[in-house]
């Protein structure tokens, strides 16, 4: 089996009842022997499509680099980026000395094409991620807008340039419609194909309307006129029928009917005539026709194996080779690189080459076969026809080299049609399988990277709230009358602490998660200390003689108001064990009820500060000395105005 063989589809007469669009060659033959089916007609080739190469659940490192899914788009990206890049180097290299010569500086030239490869890299770029049915849709208006502009090259809109009239101006812009006639000639023909799949069986179907179409293209090329784009337009329409599977004599008869016309086409003109003369020998008229010819091949000769070096050309100084970054730029690249750059120039396109006819073979998409076939082999067309003529093995045409010479009408569209590529490699069935699988294990990354962040936002309220809970229980509590330090009440968790301000009003070390979480907190801190101040009331007291109830001696008084069992300030054992606290009442009751519960009913105090206040003024009675305030502790003016200071 051929290569053309198993790069085309099946194509055969119209069936009758059930269709089958299988690929393998187990299910064409099994089509083959359904009752319905029409034998195939004399010389009609029945193509055979392999089967795409996937093997789901093997791990990449497992297979081969050329039969990873991506391969092609990375062989494709690889490939064009590092033509792309050796093309602008060598355009600065080659035109440095001209545009100098020309426009007064030696980057003018550069960064035109610099200029161009900007606009172009984003055409590319968002080509590579356009879905293919885009393509399809834009296939017949991108021709009838290629149509019109060539109507117009031959208006007085169109620009003339040594003696041929090929561009169109638009105020400063030209543009060259004939660069964007092979860009509408690929997906046309692609889409036109695909629709009539069923009919092509039938040569007129097969022919018909393309041929006469591209021939009208054509025509209107030649009459600019440039016989070296005319060639590359009707590549694209041979490779195309070499592709579907057209017949082996239709597809004879037709390439040799175009030969003939080319033919015809070349001896009528004189300056066409000329050049494939001097073809056979340049030397013979080196001064004449066969001037470009020469000395391409002296500057490829003068390079040898390594060249000159980069921007050490001499071929590229005035009145030597003409055309030196546009159509002869390759010549310039062998006499600064060698034979060596030009190995790398053929290298990557082969690359390039390689990774589209790849493409266009492991597909399960009709008309992504055809246009990524295609458009390969019109820029491979291109390419072998510009080196061909540079180092004289086919006539001298005038066609660029595919991203690396000068000139943008030729660069634009040749990077669309690379996006093109690269989103048709990214839609090869084991590929997008894989673009799927990352795509969706991005999207759990993220929603688990949201729900983490939605825990983490969630938990911080509670976690502040269940220590601002801790705050308002641990430790003993103030001491009545004590100091505003012990009144504090740290929370052992150490993550909400507060002190208190000389205004009595607490103020948070740590923020709280609103103001509302903090007046509560400092509600509970109060209850709390109110609670623990009358619990220790009647058993911490002391008697007139000094004596603790208990029996202890007092000692000297506490500095501050502290007490042996406030774990805050000394660290000691902490005081009398509490029993487990019952549900925490609200503010300004548990501390009252306690209290009267302790005292037997003795009064209404409504804070512990009032409490603490009325056990001092009777222990002055009783001759006891009050504990002096703290240094952050300002009490407030009781009924009988304020307590002395010490």
């Amino acid at each position: 089996m051929t290569l053309r063989d198993a790069m085309a589809p099946a194509v055969g007469a119209p069936t009758i009842g059930k269709t089958s669009g299988a690929a393998s060659s187990a299910a064409a033959s099994s089509r083959a022997a359904e009752p319905g089916r029409r034998p195939a007609r004399a010389g009609q080739r029945r193509a055979v499509l392999r089967a795409v190469p996937d093997t789901p659940g093997v791990p990449f490192a497992k297979l081969p680099l050329l039969e990873r899914p991506l391969a092609s788009y990375y062989l494709l990206g690889s490939s064009a980026g590092l033509l792309l890049l050796l093309g602008l180097v060598m355009v600065l290299s080659a035109s440095n000395v001209r545009s100098f010569a020309d426009f007064g500086s030696s980057y003018t030239v550069f960064l035109r094409q610099a200029t161009w490869m900007g606009i172009g890299l984003p055409i590319l770029l968002v080509a590579s991620r356009t879905p293919v049915r885009l393509f399809r849709r834009a296939a017949y208006p991108l021709l009838a807008v290629t149509l019109l502009m060539l109507l117009l090259v031959l208006s007085p809109l169109g620009v003339s340039s040594n003696g041929a009239q090929r561009w169109v101006g638009f105020g400063p812009l030209t543009l060259q419609p004939s660069e964007l006639a092979k860009l509408a000639l690929v997906l046309w023909s692609a889409d036109l194909l695909t629709r009539k799949r069923r009919l092509l069986g039938d040569w007129k179907h097969l022919i018909i309307p393309i041929v006469p179409v591209t021939v009208f293209v054509g025509g209107l090329i030649m009459l600019q006129p440039d016989m070296g784009t005319t060639i590359i337009a009707f590549s694209v329409l041979f490779v195309a029928l070499w592709v579907v599977g057209t017949p082996g004599r239709v597809y004879g008869a037709l390439l040799g009917v175009i030969a003939l016309v080319a033919t015809v086409l070349a001896v009528i003109e004189p300056y066409r005539l000329a050049r494939l003369l001097s073809y056979r020998d340049p030397f013979d008229d080196a001064q004449g026709s066969g001037w470009q010819a020469v000395h391409g091949i002296y500057a490829l000769a003068s390079g040898g194996w390594w060249g000159e070096g980069l921007g050490a050309s001499r071929e590229k100084w005035p009145d030597l080779l003409p055309a030196p970054y546009t159509d002869f730029i390759l010549a310039i690249l062998g006499e600064e690189l060698g034979l060596l750059g030009c190995l790398v120039v053929v290298t990557l396109f082969g690359v390039f080459g390689y990774a589209g006819l790849r493409v266009a073979h492991r597909t399960d998409n009709h008309f992504v076969r055809l246009a990524a076939a295609a458009s390969t082999g019109w820029i491979l067309a291109q390419a072998v026809v510009n080196m061909g003529a540079v180092v004289g093995l086919l006539p001298i045409t005038g066609i660029p080299l595919p991203l690396v010479s000068f000139g943008g009408s030729s660069l634009v569209p040749t990077m669309f049609s690379i996006g093109m590529l690269l989103a048709f490699a990214r839609s090869e069935p084991a590929a997008a399988r894989l673009l799927a699988e990352r795509a969706e294990a991005r999207k759990a990354a993220r929603r688990a990277r949201r729900g983490r962040r939605g825990a983490d936002g969630a938990a911080g309220p509670k976690r502040a709230r269940f220590s601002i809970h801790r705050a308002g229980r641990s430790g003993p509590g103030p001491r009545a009358g004590g100091s505003g330090r012990a009144a504090s009440g740290r929370a052992t968790s150490g993550r909400v602490t507060s002190d208190r301000a000389p205004s009595g009003r607490a103020t948070s070390d740590r923020a709280t998660p609103s103001r509302a979480a903090s007046d509560r907190a400092a509600s509970k801190r109060a209850t709390s200390g109110r609670r623990d101040a009358d619990e220790r009331g009647p058993r911490g007291g002391r008697d007139q003689s000094g004596r603790d109830q208990k029996g202890g001696t007092a000692g000297r008084a506490r500095p501050h108001g502290r007490e042996p069992g406030d774990r805050a300030e000394t660290g000691a054992e902490p005081g009398p064990a509490r029993a487990r606290p019952r549900a925490r009442p609200r503010a300004g009751e548990g501390g009252a009820r306690e209290a009267r519960a302790a005292r037997g009913g003795a009064g209404r105090q409504g804070t512990a500060r009032q409490a603490g206040a009325a056990r001092d003024t009777g222990g002055a009675a009783r001759g006891r000395r009050s504990p002096e305030p703290g240094p952050y502790h300002r009490p407030r003016s009781g009924p009988d105005g304020p307590p002395a200071a010490g």
